[in-house]
């Protein structure tokens, strides 16, 4: 197995390191933190490592997720791989060797505390390239209005896992798309349709991860 492969291989099953006693089968096994390094040891470009190791195996992740394949815990295993392969890569997304596809600002809408779900997808998106910038829960329009400001260009991702919490996203949407009228605005949570999404004037929805994906990609010509 080539080492690209194997990156990917790492993040899909979630084995973070070599120390890591998760999945079962690969214990005492090098996990995505040493493969990245020695691919960036090894002289292969960083951009082909994100592309092609660790944006393949999270891509795979989405997919079993949407499927039903692999649940929550899963997921959140294969983020933890990602992520400690990404901390080699940082260097180089700083230096500009590496290119983010764009930035993607996430928060939960005011009101709601609730974040597995924003976090699962802000772990997603940085696993597939971009530069997420997360507001946390409890979001109010200002904040996501204060964020654009100061990252124009970004795409903005509203949650909400209440039916009492998700009518703010209509006067969230309304007050972003009043800043920005052009502006890109994802809705999702558990309450969250793709009728409530027209009702309220925002642009996407998706009941998964891997949608806000496949859509940002397009909006990015990623």
């Amino acid at each position: 197995m080539e080492i690209l492969e194997k990156i990917a291989y790492c993040v899909e099953f979630g084995k973070i390191n070599q120390a890591s006693p998760y999945p079962p089968n690969m214990k005492g096994e090098d996990g995505a933190d040493e493969y990245v390094k020695k691919a960036i040891d090894d002289g292969i470009d960083p951009d082909t490592i994100l592309q092609e190791g660790l944006i393949v195996g999270m891509g795979i992740v989405g997919v079993k997720f949407r499927e039903n394949k692999v649940f929550v815990p899963q997921v959140l295993m294969s983020a933890k791989a990602m992520t400690a392969g990404m901390a080699h890569l940082r260097p180089f997304f700083t230096s500009g060797e590496v290119k983010r596809k764009g930035k993607f600002i996430i928060g939960t809408v005011e009101g709601d505390l609730h974040d597995i779900g924003k976090n699962l997808v802000g772990m997603m998106l940085e696993g597939n390239g971009y530069e997420v910038i997360d507001l946390g829960t409890d979001v109010k329009s200002k904040q996501f209005i204060d964020a654009l400001e100061a990252n124009p260009g970004s795409l903005v991702g509203l949650s909400a896992l209440l039916t009492t919490t998700m009518r703010n996203m209509e006067k969230i949407v309304a007050e972003i798309k009043d800043f920005k009228s052009d502006q890109k605005v994802f809705i999702g949570g558990a309450p969250v349709s793709q009728e409530y999404c027209d009702k309220i004037n925002a642009d996407f929805y998706a009941p998964d991860p891997q949608g806000v994906i496949e859509r940002a990609n397009m909006l990015m010509g990623a």
